[in-house]
This record gives C-alpha cells, sequence and structure tokens, in this order.
C-alpha cells in the first residue's frame, strides 16, 4: 500500500506544489450497550478512505474517497487537491515554508496480550450482561446501563518531504451508570476502564465489586445535601483537575485558534499566568491513555508539550501550518477524525502535573472548602479565557476533615484568576478518557488528569 501511495505522490514535485501527503485509514469498531437486561445495540462497523492534501502558498486543497486504494486513485486525488489548493492560492499573497519537516520512514504496531478483533462477539456480549448483573445489587437502582466499545485503526501515509508511515491505534472501554431513586430523589452514579490497550483491559476487571462499589456511590447520593454556592476554596480530584486543565488551558493552547488571535493565551508565552505549583503538560506518549498515539494526521510524531511550567505560560500545541506561522516546530498534535474531516490542532493527553503533597495533607491543611469529586462536562470560553465545570459530588470540609456529601454542582471562573490561586498539588496522577470535539463536530480521543489540587473557584448547583 505504502508503494501505491509512494509513486502516486513522486511527480507532485514537479507541479509548483510546495507540500503534498496522502492518508488512508481503515476503522473498525465493536459496541454493545446493555439496559436494565436488554440487549439495546449490538454492532460492528468499520469505514475507510484515502485523503489526499496540496499545499499552494498557504493554502490547502484536500480531496478524499472511499474507493479502493490504487494509484490511479491516489493521483485522481493529488489531482483534484492540487487544483482545489491553487484556486484558493490566487486570492493569497502568502507562503508557509515546510523545509524542516524531515522523512520519516517507520512501522509501528501496537502490542497488547489480547487483541480484541481476537475475542468472540459472545464474550463480549457476556462481558457486558455481567456488568449489568453487577449492578442489580440494590432495589433503588431503577436504571443500569453497562456499555463495551472496542476500535481499531490502521493508517497509512506518505507526503512529498519523503516520509513512508504506517501504525495502528487500539482503543478499549468498559462504563457502567447505575441511576437510583427514593421517593422524589433520583441520583446517577458511573465508573469506566478505558484506554489504548487491548482486551486484558477488560479481563482485568473484577466485575461484582467494580459494579457493587458504582451502586454503592449511587445510593449515597440520594442522601446528598445541597452544595454551597460562591467563591471558595475548592480540591479537586484528579477526574476534575484534569477536566480543568482540559478545558482552562487545553483548547486555548490549540495554535490554530492562536493564529487567528482566538486564544487569551495568544502573546502569552513568557508571561506567568499560575502559580508557582502549576506546571500542565500535553504528553501523546502516554503507553495506554486514550490520547496516544504514535504519529498524529499530519506524520508527525507525538510528544511531551509542556504548556505550562512553574506557573509560567511556555507554548502551544502545534500542527506543522501553525509551526511554520509561529517558526517553532510541530509537536505532532495534528489531529482529524477520520480521512473525510480536516485535520486541526488538537490536545492528546493533557494533565496538570504533580506536586508534592499526599491528598490527605491537603485536606487536613483545608481549614474549610470544598472538596469535589468526579468530572462530569465542561465547557471554555477560548476568547475570553473563563470556564465551567460540572462535577459528580462534593464533600464539605471543615477543620481539616471530610464531612457532609454535597450533589453536583458547577465550578466556574477565569482562567488567569484561578490558576494564582493554586497553593497544594498532590503527588499522584490520575486520568480519563473520551472523546474531544472541536466546537460542536470532529470528536477524537483525548485523556485528560492531573493530581488533587486546591484552588479558588466559584461554585455553584442545586
Amino acid at each position: 500500500m505504502l508503494d501505491i501511495m509512494t509513486a502516486a505522490i513522486e511527480d507532485i514535485k514537479e507541479k509548483a506544489v510546495t507540500f503534498a501527503d496522502i492518508r488512508q485509514e481503515s476503522h473498525a469498531s465493536t459496541q454493545i450497550v446493555v439496559i436494565n437486561g436488554d440487549l439495546r445495540r449490538f454492532g460492528r462497523s468499520t469505514q475507510a478512505g484515502t485523503i489526499a492534501r496540496a499545499l499552494v502558498g498557504e493554502c490547502w486543497g484536500m480531496a478524499s474517497t472511499s474507493e479502493q486504494l490504487t494509484i490511479e486513485t491516489c493521483k485522481a486525488l493529488l489531482t483534484e487537491a492540487t487544483k482545489a489548493a491553487k484556486a484558493n492560492a490566487q486570492y493569497s499573497r502568502k507562503s508557509l515554508d515546510f523545509s524542516s519537516v524531515k522523512p520519516i520512514k517507520q512501522s509501528l504496531w501496537q502490542k497488547c496480550k489480547v487483541d480484541p478483533e481476537s475475542v468472540s462477539t459472545e464474550e463480549k456480549l457476556e462481558f457486558v450482561m455481567a456488568l449489568d448483573k453487577s449492578l442489580q445489587t440494590d432495589e433503588r437502582i431503577v436504571n443500569r446501563n453497562s456499555a463495551y466499545n472496542d476500535t481499531k485503526k490502521i493508517f497509512h501515509l506518505v507526503n512529498s518531504a519523503g516520509s513512508q508511515l504506517e501504525w495502528d491505534e487500539i482503543r478499549t472501554r468498559a462504563v457502567v451508570q447505575p441511576v437510583a431513586r427514593e421517593g422524589n430523589k433520583m441520583q446517577f452514579n458511573y465508573d469506566f476502564r478505558g484506554g489504548r490497550t487491548g482486551y486484558e483491559l477488560i479481563q482485568a476487571i473484577d466485575i461484582e465489586p467494580f459494579g457493587a462499589e458504582c451502586v454503592k456511590g449511587a445510593i449515597e447520593l440520594l442522601s446528598a445535601e445541597k452544595p454551597p454556592s460562591g467563591l471558595m476554596t475548592v480540591i479537586a480530584d484528579g477526574h476534575i483537575s484534569g477536566l480543568i486543565a482540559h478545558e482552562v488551558c487545553g483548547h486555548a493552547s490549540e495554535a490554530d485558534e492562536v493564529v487567528k488571535k482566538r486564544s487569551f493565551l495568544t502573546n502569552m508565552v513568557g508571561v506567568k499566568i499560575g502559580s508557582d505549583l502549576v506546571t500542565m503538560v500535553d504528553d501523546g506518549t502516554l503507553k495506554e491513555s486514550e490520547g496516544s498515539f504514535p504519529f498524529d494526521s499530519e506524520g508527525t510524531p507525538s510528544s511531551r508539550t509542556v504548556i505550562i511550567e512553574n506557573g509560567i505560560y511556555k507554548g502551544y500545541m502545534h500542527t506543522i501550518e501553525t509551526a511554520s506561522l509561529m517558526g517553532v516546530e510541530p509537536t505532532g498534535n495534528g489531529r482529524a477524525q477520520d480521512y473525510n474531516r480536516r485535520i486541526f490542532a488538537r490536545m492528546t493527553n493533557t494533565f496538570f502535573d504533580t506536586g508534592d503533597w499526599t491528598n490527605d495533607e491537603i485536606i487536613a491543611d483545608t481549614k474549610e472548602g470544598l472538596y469535589v469529586n468526579r468530572s462530569l462536562s465542561g465547557m471554555e470560553d477560548v476568547v475570553g479565557g473563563g470556564v465551567q465545570c460540572s462535577a459528580l459530588k462534593g464533600y464539605i470540609i471543615k477543620n481539616g476533615e471530610i464531612t457532609q456529601l454535597v450533589r453536583s454542582m458547577t465550578l466556574a471562573g477565569k482562567v488567569l484568576e484561578i490558576l494564582p490561586t493554586v497553593d497544594a498539588v498532590g503527588n499522584d496522577l490520575h486520568f480519563s478518557g473520551g472523546n474531544c470535539g472541536k466546537g460542536e463536530e470532529d470528536f477524537i480521543p483525548v485523556s485528560s488528569g492531573g493530581p488533587h489540587m486546591r484552588m479558588e473557584m466559584v461554585v455553584g448547583g442545586g
């Protein structure tokens, strides 16, 4: 396959094109959903296609197809992409320099103990049914949701710089969500296991305690009080601090927003935006995290990018285009949802790094505050620097001790006001994986994480 793609791109240099690449992808996934003992979804989907890109001046042209890959197909895509790029370039006076893109020739195949494709669909279904059964431990559970998903993506990429790459990405995930009701009160809880790993992740789950512990959390929330509100001291667990990392500076550090001056972090490199305890990283090389991969959608190797170091803002996450525009090296953050979508600067595994405190020390050192657990959702204002995160539950802290459980709440504030207040950071990391969109579409696998962190945020909820 690489030979076909390389042969097609050989003569592109003769067509006044600055840069060109061809990427072929094939995706396969299995999804099983069981609700209250009933099989609601059991599907196997596949998708394959090829995209060619051509750069003229500063303008891209793109063309994609789901037809079988042949040298004729590749040449036709390159011709179409080149025409589009040249048409757009008539109205541009700039050009991009991709001369720093170095050729890479490599095949990297993921090593997992148990390939999900080698596991029968019957075994996968039995696993999800067992998850459902594990949630049947209390009569107050009125709704049970259990799900399994695996994906395998195979990529082939060549470019006019001489790169020839092939790799795969295998991800596996399981989720449970029980809903509890007592009188007119209703609450839910959730738990999951997931990562860039094989079916061995599923085999390692001790199903009965996994489900029972999640049920216990839902039942406990039935007696939870209303959360406090106002500006207060918040201790975020690793799930919440990870969500804050993702929303606080993650999207605003994607360089395609910066070059358009749509980010509040534009021109902030070298500026102190947090306390000395704040270090934030995006790292696509972490071994089993959901946002990891060997190469991005442009063939750039994944890397560790320090975004904030000891409170100082250090830099952005780049595609080869934004790196050229800003005179830096690409960071391996050029990602597309699939072959039919454009490439954006996107996060991988984004997290606050650890500090020196133990979790118990942070709580014991807090006279009054709120200990917040389990992330739900988040929103960010990339332009204005605002953030809002939803948490599943929390605990009132009084005189260094955890007291009353409180139900879901929101945490909000301005990034440049929150980060300077961080005064305690834990020494252990926790990650949560999922899918992240650019706006309302273009979803890709990512993870976010962090240690326990203490800061000042506005709390609200009911």
